[in-house]
């Protein structure tokens, strides 16, 4: 029995609210940005830096919960020495060169833009596309990273041990699914929780910290019983700092945070008179964020390196330990109680769970900026909440391979960091050298260097993380060229703008019938013209005596997607009138074209084509990379797809 027609109107009524409310917001994460004459902000105010600076804290700071430890087990009684070679790079190093990304590129796009900048044509898209890659390596690992530290801490607390156990593949699980319910919910209820997160989890550290000096400091032979060890196991001062700059590469998880901070940018509030092409107040506020973030870390990772290193045994902090991950949360446990140390577990694990927030964040300003634009991704990928689905899904995937192993996707996610932190000091380098900074320029040059450097060693050292994020770029590249492929055919252009000359050549012909000639410019002199229309009305049967005028396609960079389409007119030779055109791809700057002079005067435009010579599997791979191949039947097709009635539609000939 067939349904009835209420039924049918309501199922509709309901798809079209589940379409629109998964469409919400579309521009609210991939904002379109006017050019370098837009106006003050309006509609987009942000939220002030500290609030901001906690959603890129709860990945930062979350570090805390096993950096020590694994500073502990690369470095060993060196430990509190290792973090300060930590601390001075990321203070001399990181910070300088990310407070420079902040300045040159203020719309979350990060040191990604600036290096697009150098690079044209299809060799900029797969460079970028490579650099995504990594990109989406660190933050989706953070997601699923964290998310599995946080279930270790809550399978281990004592407890819920016996109930959990072997239950961290599904905890896990759970965890990304409710952050992908929260950013679904919105971004401004996850910026919400950041705040409370991060100002709970950073007082429960303070208290951990105090007691933890205060035991330090009424124990004077425990300080005395390590500098002896250090000693003797490493002799003297410069011995101490070189094996302390052997294992740096070892602690860069600590460097985590400073991308997402630049990603997030956009969400910063900016001063009253900011414009999008100078976020004055919103550069000041990410500098802001950086700074603070990166000095509240910096005096946490030298003092809980150094009371966890004296207070606890060296065999805890070994796998199997009751150490190894948890430091701090041994700490709490030990000095100030089982009920102390549960609620510091559950901060832990809570902060661990939503640091992946920062990352989805980082994902959701900056894979809209760059994808769609490229024509590699589908329209509804400047929306937020199908992107939230997507890549929620992604990181179930992940977390299945891994099986919610933090150890075994540490590597991909130490590679992830240093690749992305090492291509922001090669870019700000270049941006400095260019600015004619010479001090700027060396002292970046150096910062690029020890990142570098870094780099390679962490990549020698754990070569998986390459390997995955390898997979991460095939994908993301294979997506891409398939999403561009289905998206071939659509109009991309966003706008059709005639100087005076083109308006009155169409003013003119549109009392008569409108002919339109394609032609592929060559030496443009009388020669060329005439034949060309001698050709096109012997072809066509038409009389030469009719009304033409001939249109010119240059192609400029053909892997752009989308541009506006700007049409000059000229008279050449005393006679022939020439409507010229710079576009990505011929066929498609010609059928918007055709639709624009259609739609102003109301006529239907005719346009004529010579066959293209050649194989016509070759001649798409003409048209999908250099933006030319066969024009005549990819015209028509784009066309078709443009406007499905016939009727209206402008006629395509090729003789």
């Amino acid at each position: 029995m067939a349904p009835s027609a209420p039924a049918d109107s309501s199922l509709a009524a309901a798809r079209h609210r589940l379409r629109a409310w998964m469409l919400e917001g579309l521009a609210d994460m991939a904002k379109h940005h006017p050019g370098p004459h837009a106006g003050p902000q309006s509609a987009h105010r942000g939220q002030r830096w500290w609030r901001v600076m906690c959603l890129t804290g709860v990945d930062y700071f979350s570090t805390l919960g096993y950096q020590p430890g694994i500073a502990a087990l690369a470095a060993g009684l060196l430990s509190p020495i290792a973090t300060i070679v930590l601390v001075i790079v990321t203070l001399a190093g990181a910070l300088p060169v990310y407070r420079r990304v902040a300045k040159e590129s203020p719309h979350g796009q990060g040191s990604i833009a600036m290096l697009e900048r150098l690079l044209s044509f299809w060799k900029g898209k797969l460079f970028v596309l490579t650099l995504l890659g990594f990109a989406a390596t660190d933050f989706l690992i953070t997601i699923t990273l964290s998310a599995a530290d946080a279930a270790t801490h809550l399978v281990e607390n004592p407890h819920v041990s016996s109930a959990l156990h072997n239950q961290q593949l599904v905890i896990t699980l759970i965890l990304v699914a409710l952050l992908g319910a929260v950013f679904l919910k919105g971004f401004l209820e996850a910026i919400g929780v950041a705040v409370a997160l991060v100002g709970l989890y950073l007082a429960l550290n303070v208290a951990v910290v105090v007691v933890g000096l205060w035991h330090v400091a009424t124990a004077p032979h425990v300080v005395a019983d390590w500098s002896h060890a250090l000693t003797t196991e490493h002799g003297n001062a410069l011995a101490m700092v070189g094996v302390a700059l052997l294992v740096f590469p070892k602690l860069a998880l600590g460097l985590s945070g400073f991308e997402t901070g630049v990603a997030v940018m956009p969400h910063i509030e900016g001063d009253p008179d900011d414009t999008e092409a100078r976020p004055t107040g919103r550069i000041r506020g990410a500098k802001k964020l950086l700074t603070t973030s990166a000095v509240i870390m910096s005096v946490f990772l030298i003092v809980t390196s150094f009371i966890t290193t004296l207070l606890i045994p060296e065999d805890a902090f070994k796998p199997g330990g009751t150490a190894n991950g948890r430091a701090l949360a041994y700490l709490a446990h030990d000095y100030l109680g089982s009920a102390f140390g549960t609620v510091y577990d559950i901060s832990t694990i809570a902060i661990l769970w939503f640091a992946g927030a920062s990352a989805m964040a980082g994902l959701l300003n900056l894979m809209p900026q760059y994808l769609p634009r490229y024509g590699m991704a589908p329209h509804w990928a400047r929306a937020v909440r199908p992107m939230v689905l997507v890549f929620t899904l992604v990181a179930f995937l992940v977390t299945w391979i891994f099986n919610a192993d933090v150890d075994a996707q540490g590597g991909a996610y130490a590679t992830g960091v240093l690749v992305l932190i090492s291509s922001a000091a090669i870019a700000v380098t270049i941006a400095a050298r260019r600015a004619r900074e010479r001090g700027w320029s060396i002292g970046f040059a150096v910062i690029s260097v020890v990142f570098l450097y870094t780099t390679i060693a962490n990549v020698i050292e754990r070569p998986d993380g390459v390997k995955i994020g390898a997979c991460f770029i095939a994908g993301i590249i294979l997506l891409s060229f398939l999403s561009r492929v289905a998206r071939a055919f659509e109009l991309r252009v966003t706008s059709v703008v005639l100087d005076d000359m083109a308006e009155r050549f169409i003013r003119d012909i549109a009392h008569r019938k409108v002919r339109l000639i394609a032609n592929e410019p060559d030496q443009r002199d009388l020669a060329e013209y005439r034949d060309k229309l001698q050709q096109i009305c012997t072809d066509n049967d038409l009389p030469a005596a009719d009304d033409f005028i001939f249109v010119e396609v240059t192609v400029g960079d053909p892997s752009e997607f989308e541009s506006e389409l700007r049409v000059r007119g000229e008279v050449l030779h005393g006679r022939y009138r020439v409507l010229c055109l710079e576009s990505s791809t011929i066929s498609n700057a010609l059928a918007a074209l055709l639709l624009h002079v259609r739609d102003v005067t109301g006529a239907q435009p005719h346009i004529y084509f010579e066959w293209t010579e050649g194989n016509p599997f070759a001649q798409f791979l003409r048209f999908f990379l250099f933006g030319q191949g066969e024009v005549a039947p990819v015209t028509r097709e784009v066309l078709r797809e443009a406007e499905p009635d016939r009727a209206r539609r402008p006629r395509v000939h090729v003789g």
